[in-house]
C-alpha cells in the first residue's frame, strides 16, 4: 500500500471575528483524512486545512475543503499561505494600473510602509503623507481649519477631506485618508480610544467607514492599516462601489 501524504494550506481572513469564522466552519462536515484548525493574530484569522491521504488524493481533498470554506466565508478570505494583505492589494493595483496615494494620521505611515514592501509597487504608489498635527492637515491636504475646529480632527468629515486632499494634490486615481485615536490616552466617551475613520476617494466620490478597534497602541495601528488595505482590496475587486 502506498504511504499516505500530508498537505497543509492556510486561508487568511479579515472582516470576521474568530468566533464568526468558527461558527461558519462548524457548519461543514469533514470527510475522513481532513482536519481544520482556526487561529487568530491581531484580528487576522487563519484557517488551516490539513489533508492526510494517498498521494493521488491529498491535493483533491485540500481543493474540495477550500471550496466549501470559501462558500461560507466569501470575500472575507483575502489570501492564502504566505500572502499578505499588502501583497494582494499591491498586485491588484499593478494589474489594473491604478495609482494610489495615502494620507495617514493615527496609523503613522504604517499603510505606506506595508504597501512599499511590495516589489514593483513604484509603478502605482505615488505618495504618502503623515499629517499628524491639525496644522499639517490644513497645510498639505487642504482640510479647512474651521472644519477641524467644528468637527474635531477625528471625524468622518476630516477623514473624507484628507482622502480627497491627497488625491487632488498628487493626481492619484485612488486615495485613502485615515484619522483616529490610537491611545492609550486621548479618548473620551464620545470618541473612545480605538475610534478610527478610514476614507476612500476616487474621482467618482468618497466613502468613509467608522471603526472601533481594541488592543494597545501598536495593535490599533496595525488593525487600522489592515482595514485600510482591505477597504482598497474590496474596492479593487468591485465589491465596493462609489457613486458620484
Amino acid at each position: 500500500m502506498d504511504p499516505q501524504a500530508r498537505k497543509v494550506k492556510f486561508l487568511k481572513v479579515w472582516g470576521l471575528s474568530e468566533l464568526e469564522v468558527k461558527d461558519k466552519i462548524n457548519q461543514i462536515s469533514w470527510e475522513p483524512g481532513l482536519s481544520v484548525k482556526i487561529t487568530c493574530d491581531r484580528g487576522e484569522v487563519h484557517v488551516q486545512i490539513e489533508s492526510l491521504a494517498l498521494p493521488d488524493e491529498v491535493e483533491k481533498k485540500i481543493e474540495t475543503a477550500e471550496e466549501r470554506i470559501r462558500e461560507k466565508l466569501g470575500d472575507n478570505i483575502f489570501g492564502c499561505d504566505e500572502e499578505t494583505m499588502e501583497k494582494v492589494v499591491g498586485e491588484l493595483l499593478m494589474q489594473r494600473k491604478i495609482t494610489l496615494s495615502l494620507a495617514e494620521s493615527c496609523s503613522g505611515g504604517l499603510v505606506s510602509h506595508r504597501i512599499t514592501n511590495v516589489p514593483g509597487i513604484s509603478k502605482c504608489y505615488l505618495c504618502g503623507v503623515v499629517s499628524y498635527s491639525n496644522e499639517s492637515k490644513s497645510m498639505f491636504l487642504k482640510v479647512p481649519p474651521e472644519l477641524i475646529k467644528e468637527r474635531g480632527a477625528v471625524s468622518p468629515e476630516v477623514a473624507l477631506k484628507m482622502a480627497e486632499g491627497i488625491r487632488q494634490v498628487t493626481g492619484a486615481d485612488l486615495s485613502v485618508g485615515i484619522t483616529g485615536i490610537a491611545g492609550p490616552s486621548g479618548g473620551s466617551s464620545e470618541k473612545p480610544v480605538g475610534l478610527v475613520y478610514i476614507a476612500l476617494s476616487t474621482k467618482e466620490g468618497t466613502i468613509v467607514r467608522k471603526n472601533i478597534f481594541s488592543g494597545d497602541r501598536e495593535t490599533i495601528k496595525w488593525k487600522t492599516s489592515q482595514t485600510a488595505l482591505d477597504l482598497l482590496r474590496r474596492f479593487l475587486l468591485g465589491k465596493i462601489t462609489i457613486k458620484s
